[in-house]
C-alpha cells in the first residue's frame, strides 16, 4: 500500500477494520477500480460504506480475515513499512495460570505496554523456590526498557537484560543470607513486539515460544537442555556432568533438567548460563494467528502442533489460553501450566478439527512431545 493512501486514510479520520480485513498491497494495485472505490469512500460507522446504502462494506466482505476482532491500524508503522498493520491490544490478549498437582505455583507471567511502540510479554517457570522467577517478573522489563532507550537491536537488548538480571540477582541472593536461594532458578521466554510487526524472542532453559502461521506451529525457541549435543559439550567442559533419572531425563549434576536459566548459581561454574538464545521474525498478519508463550506444564505434555490447533478452534484468546491451561492437566500434567497468547492479524482465520483426548497421555505426563 503507497503511501499517499494511508496518509488519505488517516485524513479520513483514521478506521476500524475487522482482522480478516486488511486488504493487501498487492490486492490494491491489482484492482484500480476497487482502488478508487475505497480512496473516495466515505465512512460510516468508523467502516466503508462506498455506495452510500447505510450497510457499509467491511474488510471480510473480501473474504481475507475473520471479523471477529476489530482493531485499529496503527499508522505510523503502516506508512514506514508501506502495508497495512494492525494494533495488537493488550485488552484481548489471553492468559492462563493453573497451579496443577503442585503444592505451589511458582510460574509468573507478565503482559505490558513497555514503551509507545513496543509491547512486552513474559512467562517465567521457577524452581528451587520462587524467588528467581519473582525477582525476573518484578525487574525484567525494567532492565529491558532502560536498554532501549539506549539500543535499537532487540536482540542485543534480550541479550543484554538476561545477564545483566542474572548478576543482580546473584547479588540480590547474596546479600538475603539464605544459602538455600543459591538452588534457586527459572527459565526466562520473553517476546518484546515494536511497531505491531517486528517480533523479537529471548529464551532460556525449557518453556517456550510458538507462532501460528497459516494453521502451522512455528517454535520460535529451542529447550535448553542436556540432551542437545551443544550444551551437553559447554556443561561437560565446564567441569560438570549429565545424568538421568529414573523417567529417562537427563539433569546437570543430576539435579536441573536445564542447561541454561537465570539463578542456579550453585550450577553457574558447571556451564548453566543466562545467555539467552534470540530470534527476530517480521510477522505478517494476512497469515500470522498468534505468538503463544507456554511454560512446560504445557509443552512437555501437547506438542506445538496440538496447542496450535485447539487455540484455532476457539472464539478468542482468553477462552483459547484457558483451555490449553486447562486441557494440559486433564492429559495428565502435574506441573504449574501458564500460557499468554498474542492474537495477529489472522485470528480466526485458521480453524482445526477438534483434538480428541487421549487416555495414554496421563502416562507421560513428563515427556516431552513437541
Amino acid at each position: 500500500m503507497s503511501v499517499v493512501t494511508l496518509l488519505t486514510l488517516a485524513r479520513s479520520g483514521g478506521f476500524h477494520v475487522q482482522r480478516r480485513a486488511l486488504l493487501t498491497a498487492g490486492a490494491l494495485k491489482g484492482d484500480r477500480r476497487l482502488f478508487h472505490r475505497l480512496c473516495s469512500a466515505r465512512l460510516s460507522n468508523s467502516r466503508f460504506d462506498p455506495d452510500g446504502s447505510g450497510h457499509p462494506t467491511t474488510w471480510d466482505t473480501f473474504g481475507i480475515w475473520d471479523n471477529r476482532i476489530d482493531e485499529p491500524i496503527l499508522l505510523p508503522p503502516s506508512i514506514k513499512y508501506g502495508k497495512p498493520i494492525p494494533k495488537v491490544s493488550l485488552s484481548k490478549v489471553g492468559c492462563a495460570s493453573l497451579i496443577g498437582q503442585r503444592k505451589e505455583n511458582e510460574d509468573r507471567f507478565q503482559v505490558s505496554q513497555m514503551t509507545n511502540s513496543v509491547l512486552y510479554f513474559a512467562v517465567f517457570d521457577g524452581h528451587g523456590g520462587p524467588q528467581a522467577a519473582d525477582f525476573c517478573d518484578i525487574y525484567m522489563e525494567k532492565y529491558i526498557k532502560d536498554l532501549i532507550a539506549e539500543e535499537q537491536d532487540l536482540q542485543l537488548v534480550l541479550t543484554k537484560a538476561f545477564l545483566e538480571i542474572d548478576k543482580a540477582l546473584a547479588r540480590h541472593l547474596h546479600f538475603s543470607g539464605n544459602a538455600s536461594f543459591l538452588s534457586s532458578g527459572t527459565t526466562a521466554t520473553v517476546a518484546l513486539l515494536r511497531d505491531g510487526i517486528e517480533l523479537v524472542v529471548g529464551s532460556v532453559g525449557d518453556s517456550r515460544a510458538l507462532l501460528c502461521r497459516k494453521g502451522k506451529a512455528f517454535k520460535l525457541t529451542v529447550d535448553h537442555t542436556p540432551e542437545r549435543k551443544d550444551e551437553k559439550e559447554r556443561i561437560k567442559k565446564s567441569g560438570g556432568f549429565v545424568s538421568w533419572n529414573s523417567l529417562g531425563q537427563a539433569n546437570v549434576n543430576g539435579r536441573l533438567a536445564m542447561t541454561r536459566s537465570i539463578g542456579d548459581f550453585d550450577l553457574k561454574t558447571r556451564g548453566v548460563i543466562a545467555e539467552p538464545e534470540t530470534k527476530r521474525i517480521t510477522l505478517h498478519h494476512a497469515h500470522d494467528t498468534f505468538l503463544a508463550l507456554t511454560t512446560d506444564g504445557i509443552n512437555f505434555i501437547m506438542n506445538s502442533q496440538e496447542i496450535c490447533d485447539v487455540i484455532n478452534q476457539c472464539h478468542d484468546p482468553k477462552e483459547a489460553a484457558q483451555l490449553i491451561s486447562e486441557q494440559a492437566l486433564q492429559y495428565g500434567s502435574e506441573d504449574n501450566s501458564t500460557i499468554i497468547v498474542v492474537p495477529f492479524g489472522a485470528w480466526g482465520k485458521q480453524e482445526s478439527s477438534e483434538t480428541n483426548y487421549s487416555f495414554s497421555r496421563n502416562f507421560v505426563s513428563s515427556g516431552r512431545w513437541a
